[in-house]
């Protein structure tokens, strides 16, 4: 009788809900648990946890802060949590795209990884499908970012040591020719394939183009420069950082880092670059300006995940070995705070409801 009332009784107190859904809230995915923590950052409390499926990595919020949206990187399912109701949903099923990892929310739509089946998809709330899918033809394509005018999507492929450039082919370029200084004409694209020729056969152009640049080894985490002009890359392995010209489709410089860093955010005004550190370094500050290591924030374990909140004052760091998130004052760059979570927390959302 005692048995077979316990998976009732852990459930009762997963769900269990200590307040409600602050207006601008922190989640916190506990790898370990299955769980998704709602952190209401003004007190520093955790006022839910809600199941987030199995091996939940990545998580995005819709664009009205209500739906949270994470990745099951065990599986082929992206679970849905309703963060008002405090309740999970039913979850997406990806089918044949397994290993669904990276997670970002643009443009009413979510997009996602899946290193399963090497792509990159969207997913449309309003009509309840994936409305595109594009192979990338890279080893475990990890985390993606979508720009604001939905004409690029960014990911990083960590097995193949590079980043995709997905672009949203321009209209008048040519029937499917590819962009000046990149058709096998040489530079310029002239000759067969250039600006201006016909697709061979009469095939109708693309509707996006993928560039493949080569960084280093380990990429996974990175973010765009508040301009959109560079993309700044994380490579773990390597404890490097590759700098992206996005217009010129290749990287400019690399620098070093410290330690496994897997995870990159830059701050909202530019100014610097805040990198993770797996091996116990702490936080790497980077100066954007000048390329320089600004500062070394000492934490004392291991750092992980990363979120900027969005009033550019805090950042948010998970601290794995502690099952903790830190929280970092981005005027002293010191940390001022800390939250106890589950075991293995990971990725990091900010939900602002409207």
């Amino acid at each position: 009788m005692k048995i077979g009332l316990l998976p009732l009784i852990c459930c009762v107190a997963l769900c269990c809900h200590a307040a409600a859904t602050p207006a601008n809230a922190v989640l916190v995915l506990e790898k370990e648990q299955n769980t998704l923590v709602i952190v209401d950052p003004a007190s520093l409390t955790i006022v839910a946890r809600i199941p987030a499926g199995e091996n939940p990595h990545e998580v995005a919020v819709s664009d009205d802060g209500k739906t949270a949206y994470i990745s099951n990187y065990s599986g082929h399912t992206i679970s849905r949590v309703d963060l008002v109701a405090q309740k999970a949903l039913p979850p997406i099923d990806l089918g044949a795209m397994t290993q669904p990892h990276g997670a970002d929310f643009v443009g009413g739509k979510l997009y996602f990884t899946a290193e399963g089946a090497k792509v990159v998809g969207r997913y449309d709330p309003a009509t309840d499908k994936i409305d595109w899918i594009l192979g990338t033809g890279q080893d475990r394509t990890h985390m993606v970012i979508a720009t604001k005018d939905l004409t690029t999507v960014l990911t990083s492929n960590v097995a193949s040591a590079t980043i995709s450039i997905i672009q949203k082919v321009a209209a008048g370029r040519g029937a499917g020719g590819p962009p000046p200084g990149r058709g096998p004409g040489g530079p310029g694209g002239r000759g067969p394939g250039g600006p201006g020729s016909p697709p061979p056969g009469g095939i109708p152009p693309p509707d996006w183009q993928i560039t493949n640049i080569p960084v280093g080894q380990g990429s996974e985490g990175f973010d765009l420069t508040p301009d959109g002009k560079e993309l700044w890359v994380a490579n773990a392995q390597d404890q490097t950082i590759s700098i992206i010209d996005i217009a010129a489709g290749k990287v400019v410089q690399t620098l070093p880092s410290t330690g496994d860093a897997n995870r990159l955010k830059i701050t909202l005004d530019g100014k610097y670059a805040l990198a993770s550190d797996q091996t116990g370094g702490g936080v790497l500050v980077i100066d954007v300006a000048t390329r320089k290591p600004y500062k070394t924030i000492k934490i004392g374990t291991s750092t992980e995940g990363l979120l900027m909140a969005p009033d550019g004052r805090h950042a948010y760091t998970t601290l794995n070995e502690k099952d903790s998130v830190a929280v970092i004052d981005l005027k002293t760059f010191t940390v001022t705070g800390e939250v106890k979570t589950g075991r293995g927390p990971d990725g990091l959302a900010w939900a602002s409801r409207k």
